[in-house]
């Protein structure tokens, strides 16, 4: 974007989000902060830290560290006044906020400045009771209201109908150079093969995600014993994720995988920050959660380096995996499945993995090509950006003379 002509040059937009670590969230802050300030605009972040922080700065964007991860309601009170000093003294144009405790702050704190405020659902909030349902209901209050998918904005317009007028959806984006077999050296491939403990050769279905039961890693686990008994005896399943203090969660998958006798079969693994590297050297990936994804980055990305991909049918993913029987078997990107059946997780997983060359090369042009129509990077900030503007224009002319 031409800085010179950007009307977004010389602005101010801060981003606010408890913590800058891995997460769709967290990456999408990051984005947008660098095309802030390919825009000419600076761009601040509140947060109290975390591993991105170095990008984040190494992108032109501005760290402020904030307690911005409090949940406690006086906490929040205190950061009202902290945030609208922040706001003054940084003569901070828009706020833009990324989770709910945060959200509060900077609801208040901008109706105290005076300043635009946005809002971006990044998952779908579940909440029963009525104070759960209110405490949600700040990520609905912003003057614009984004869903990171239309499964998103339908959720909002049915919890919290009064942001209906003030939905904006906007899809996570791909950096499609970044998520570019062309951009992935066979070192990077190889180097995780062999962190993972996968022989040449040896096809490994990855599954992504932290290690929570709502990313149906049992599932996976139990298609493992499936796929094994069909005579894929040479499959390995690899789980990367941060365990994050869920040592009991990791127990019961071991005491399964000893159960179903797989534990030559499926290997643990930490969080992994070479995701493009991590497709290719997979064969397949699972995105088996039993709970609606908001949006699926795994999924997408995935696409993106042209990896076959199988998901459950919940949530986004009929936005983000093009499967029959919605179309036809010869335009489909990857499977959907239904939740919690592991029979047929495998079936899927069977049929990517015993792809002939040219049916695998033919998915992974059709896959590809989705996600450059309708996820890439650009098209996310190019809208988010167009957000900031509009909301900025609409201030500037609201603005007696």
């Amino acid at each position: 974007m031409n800085q010179g002509l950007s009307p977004l040059a010389g602005r101010t937009i801060l981003q606010i989000i408890p913590r800058l670590d891995s997460g769709g969230a967290e990456r999408t802050t990051v984005d947008i902060a660098e095309a802030l300030v390919n825009a000419g605009a600076r761009a601040l972040v509140a947060a109290e830290g975390g591993r991105l922080i170095p990008e984040l700065q190494a992108k032109g964007g501005v760290w402020v560290p904030f307690p911005a991860s409090t949940k406690n309601p006086f906490s929040i009170l205190a950061n009202i006044s902290r945030l609208t000093a922040l706001c003054a003294g940084e003569r901070v144009d828009l706020v833009h906020a990324r989770s709910r405790a945060p959200a509060w702050t900077a609801l208040l704190a901008t109706k105290r400045s005076g300043l635009p405020f946005v809002t971006t659902y990044h998952g779908s909030y579940s909440g029963r009771s009525a104070v759960k349902v209110l405490y949600n209901s700040v990520m609905a209050r912003g003057d614009v209201v984004i869903a990171n998918s239309r499964y998103t904005a339908r959720h909002i317009a049915a919890m919290h109908p009064f942001a209906t007028d003030r939905l904006e959806v906007i899809y996570r984006g791909t950096n499609m150079q970044q998520f570019s077999t062309a951009s992935v050296s066979l070192d990077r491939i190889n180097r995780l093969r062999d962190l993972w403990g996968a022989r040449p050769g040896q096809p490994v279905v990855l599954l992504a995600a932290r290690l929570t039961g709502l990313k149906g890693h049992k599932i996976l686990i139990e298609a493992a014993h499936h796929l094994v008994k069909r005579g894929l005896e040479d499959v390995l399943i690899v789980l990367a994720g941060d365990q994050k203090g869920r040592e009991h969660y990791v127990v019961e998958l071991n005491q399964q995988i000893d159960q179903l006798k797989l534990s030559d079969h499926v290997h643990f693994a930490p969080h992994c920050a070479d995701m493009p590297a991590a497709f290719l050297a997979a064969a397949a990936v699972a995105v088996s959660s039993v709970e609606p994804e908001a949006f699926g980055r795994i999924a997408v990305e995935a696409q993106a380096m042209g990896t076959p991909v199988v998901v459950t049918d919940l949530g986004a993913a009929p936005e983000t995996v093009l499967a029959p029987p919605a179309i036809e078997p010869s335009a489909r990107t990857g499977w959907r499945v239904p939740p919690s059946d592991a029979g047929a997780l495998a079936e899927a997983l069977f049929e990517a993995l015993t792809l002939n060359p040219s049916a695998r090369e033919s998915l992974a042009t059709r896959a590809r090509g989705h996600v450059e129509g309708q996820f890439s990077l650009q098209k996310m900030t190019d809208d988010t950006l167009g957000v900031y503007q509009k909301l900025l224009i609409r201030e500037n002319t609201a603005k007696p003379f």
